[in-house]
């Protein structure tokens, strides 16, 4: 067995297709390319004129202290409140009566909700939330479902500068009371139940569960929500729990905001992280809600009165944070937001939302249009989705083919797409095609927004040529960075500071390439990187080599130990329709296709056709449960799973593939 190492990762696909904006795009398009080159020239003013288009109660004295690194500090002496730049201030310029969100039940109830509207009920809900002593610096627990009072909780906290914990819906109560007890939360916000797949299911009994006993807790507030289409009685402890119509239809309406710190807390949010406990990565205020409002504006072109948003993402994860709440509503947008899943009641859902709200600018996961490619492009056919002007994914590399899938099928052949590269911790979007000035590439988040500094580097912090492979790094600190992880700042300094503390690079955990124009690819996480032969190969290529080749909907891939190469490739496949009773025939015929797409040495030893994939809610699939099946050991935890029951199916049906 191998054990030569190469600093680098192998550099294996390639794609040749590029598609530049139109003219008419480019032409009206917020960012221009003098963007690059006035952020290249200086930084700190750059981003000092990005803060500008915020209201400051007091202006900063300093843009940037990085004197006691890693812990920055953004528009240092500034003042401002976060939820007054969402809300207030749009109402005071005139647009009260703009809608703010057209929310969309899963039953089919909607109610469309105007920034004046917005404003009368984040008050009451900070009314609300002092009447029950809840004060700056306190943490709140919110495990909702899409429904206003989400938005409004969020907003509620921010107006008077108590922290917001989101937790997701379906976490579980173990889940809940991890955070819970970890933020030392006084407040939970939760509701009756949540309408999942035309079922109304119970969320107030499991947030029961999940507080019994814990000792921070003073009130738990709830939203009825299901009401008499939940079976049995919602649990009650008198003298904590509230209903929420009750506590904030008595408040009044009005409520002057209280100006911040830029560096005062603005929120904490879990990452599940795949060992050891959460860990609560804290953002602020002031440099967050300045890139977040930057990105969503220079990302999306968002025109304000203009556009209909849709972010398809939940307020459980940090995209829903930055995307849906924060970032569009400091830029007055009118957005969309949905309860549901999308194949409920059918699985044109999505495209009969966007053709009643003339949806303009769509942003989605690469899972859920992986999951539309094997459904069939018949279905969004049905609609009218000429409204759609650019297209955006979030949440993992998308495949060429899927990018190019989704913008002929849903784009109509036109629409930008914008592949976005961030995470939980970067707290906006930091790597990403510019609409109107890119030449976009279909699998490709392409390069740094002005602003923003980033690499590709070697073991040895070297960045790589271009056609080379290695560490993505972010080299110079960014607004919307993390604080640090809650109570913890040593685990902040030793997860995502050490690998290169010598150089001051954040390590964001992700592999990435260059291709030969220098536009960077996504390689997936570092940990997913196989070693076969000495070689390493992404999983992320493999995937992207599979997913090319016409009988696969989606495709997963892993290392397993290898006696001879180390490790050898094991491929889960999901195939379209009729491909889907495929036998040996069509499985070596899919090796070879990967081989002719990237090599001989990426040819999989292993190719097991399943009927699902093991994916969190979030839709980031668990390869750490496949390398359990490929290694036949026993697999692991799959609580954190959306459909528990995926890995049984796995296990029922495998049977191995071919392995000449």
């Amino acid at each position: 067995m191998t054990t030569e190492q190469s600093p680098t990762l192998d550099n294996l696909l390639t794609e040749s297709r590029s598609f530049p904006p139109s003219p008419e795009f480019a032409a009206a398009a917020n960012a221009t390319a003098d963007w690059y080159t006035e952020a290249d020239a200086d930084r700190e003013a750059f981003w000092a004129k990005q803060a500008e288009r915020l209201h400051w109660d007091t202006k900063w004295t300093q843009v940037l202290d990085w004197s006691n690194a890693p812990f920055a500090k953004w528009f240092v002496g500034g003042k401002l409140n976060v939820a007054y730049n969402c809300v207030d201030r749009h109402v005071e310029a005139g647009h009260g009566d703009q809608v703010a969100i057209h929310w969309v039940g899963e039953p089919g109830d909607t109610r469309d909700i105007t920034y004046a509207q917005l404003k009368d009920e984040v008050s009451k809900a900070a009314n609300g939330l002092l009447s029950l002593g809840v004060t700056a610096g306190d943490r709140v627990a919110i495990q909702l479902q899409m429904i206003p009072e989400a938005i409004v909780s969020m907003l509620a906290c921010a107006r008077i500068g108590a922290l917001h914990s989101v937790v997701f819906g379906g976490f579980s109560p173990s889940a809940l009371r991890q955070r819970v007890d970890d933020a030392d939360a006084k407040v939970v916000i939760t509701s009756d139940g949540q309408y999942r797949r035309g079922k109304a299911a119970p969320m107030k009994a499991n947030v029961d569960e999940a507080l019994d006993g814990a000792q921070s807790v003073e009130k738990v507030i709830v939203v009825r929500r299901t009401g008499d289409d939940l079976e049995g009685d919602v649990p009650w402890s008198d003298g904590r729990d509230i209903w929420w119509h009750e506590l904030i239809d008595a408040q009044s309406a009005d409520h002057k905001p209280e100006a911040f710190d830029s560096e005062h807390p603005l929120y904490i949010l879990y990452t599940s992280g795949t060992t050891g406990k959460p860990k609560g990565i804290l953002h602020t205020s002031g440099g967050y809600l300045t890139q977040a409002a930057y990105t969503h504006n220079a990302v999306f072109d968002h025109k304000p009165g203009q556009d209909v948003y849709w972010c398809t993402a939940d307020i459980g994860w940090v995209t829903g944070h930055s995307y849906i709440v924060y970032g569009p509503l400091a830029n007055r947008a009118t957005q969309v937001v949905y309860e549901g899943t999308p194949n409920t009641p059918h699985e044109g859902r999505h495209w009969e939302i966007i053709q009643k709200y003339k949806v303009s600018i769509y942003y989605t996961a690469p899972t859920l249009i992986r999951t539309f490619m094997k459904w069939g492009a018949e279905i969004p056919a049905k609609y009218d989705l000429s409204s759609l002007r650019l297209l955006g994914s979030v949440g993992e590399p998308i495949n060429p083919e899927a990018w190019m899938w989704f913008r002929e099928n849903i784009g109509g052949g036109n629409c930008p797409i914008v592949d976005t590269w961030w995470q939980t911790e970067t707290g906006a979007i930091m790597i990403s095609p510019l609409p109107g000035v890119t030449h976009a590439k279909p699998g490709s988040a392409q390069r740094p927004l002005p602003g923003v500094s980033a690499k590709v580097v070697d073991d040895t912090a070297t960045e790589v040529g271009n056609g080379g492979g290695g560490y993505l790094v972010l080299d110079k600190p960014w607004p919307s960075m993390l604080r640090g992880i809650w109570g913890d700042d040593e685990r902040f300094k030793d997860t995502y500071w050490s690998r290169f503390a010598e150089q001051g690079f954040y390590f964001a955990g992700d592999g990435a390439k260059y291709d030969n124009d220098g536009d960077i690819w996504l390689l997936g996480r570092v940990d997913d990187v196989m070693n076969v032969s000495g070689h390493r190969i992404s999983t992320t290529e493999v995937e992207s080599a599979l997913v090319s080749h016409p009988t696969v909907a989606e495709a997963a891939v892993v290392g397993a130990s290898d006696p001879t190469t180390g490790q050898g490739i094991v491929a889960f496949v999901i195939l379209r329709g009729d491909a889907a009773k495929a036998g040996d025939e069509a499985i070596q015929e899919l090796r070879n296709h990967v081989a002719k797409e990237i090599g001989p040495i990426a040819k999989p030893r292993q190719i097991m056709v399943v009927p699902e994939l093991p994916k969190t809610r979030s839709g980031k699939i668990m390869r750490r449960l496949l390398r359990d099946v490929a290694e036949n050991r026993e697999v692991g935890d799959v609580t954190t799973l959306a459909d528990s029951t995926v890995m049984d199916q796995i296990s029922k049906g495998l049977s191995s593939g071919s392995d000449d």
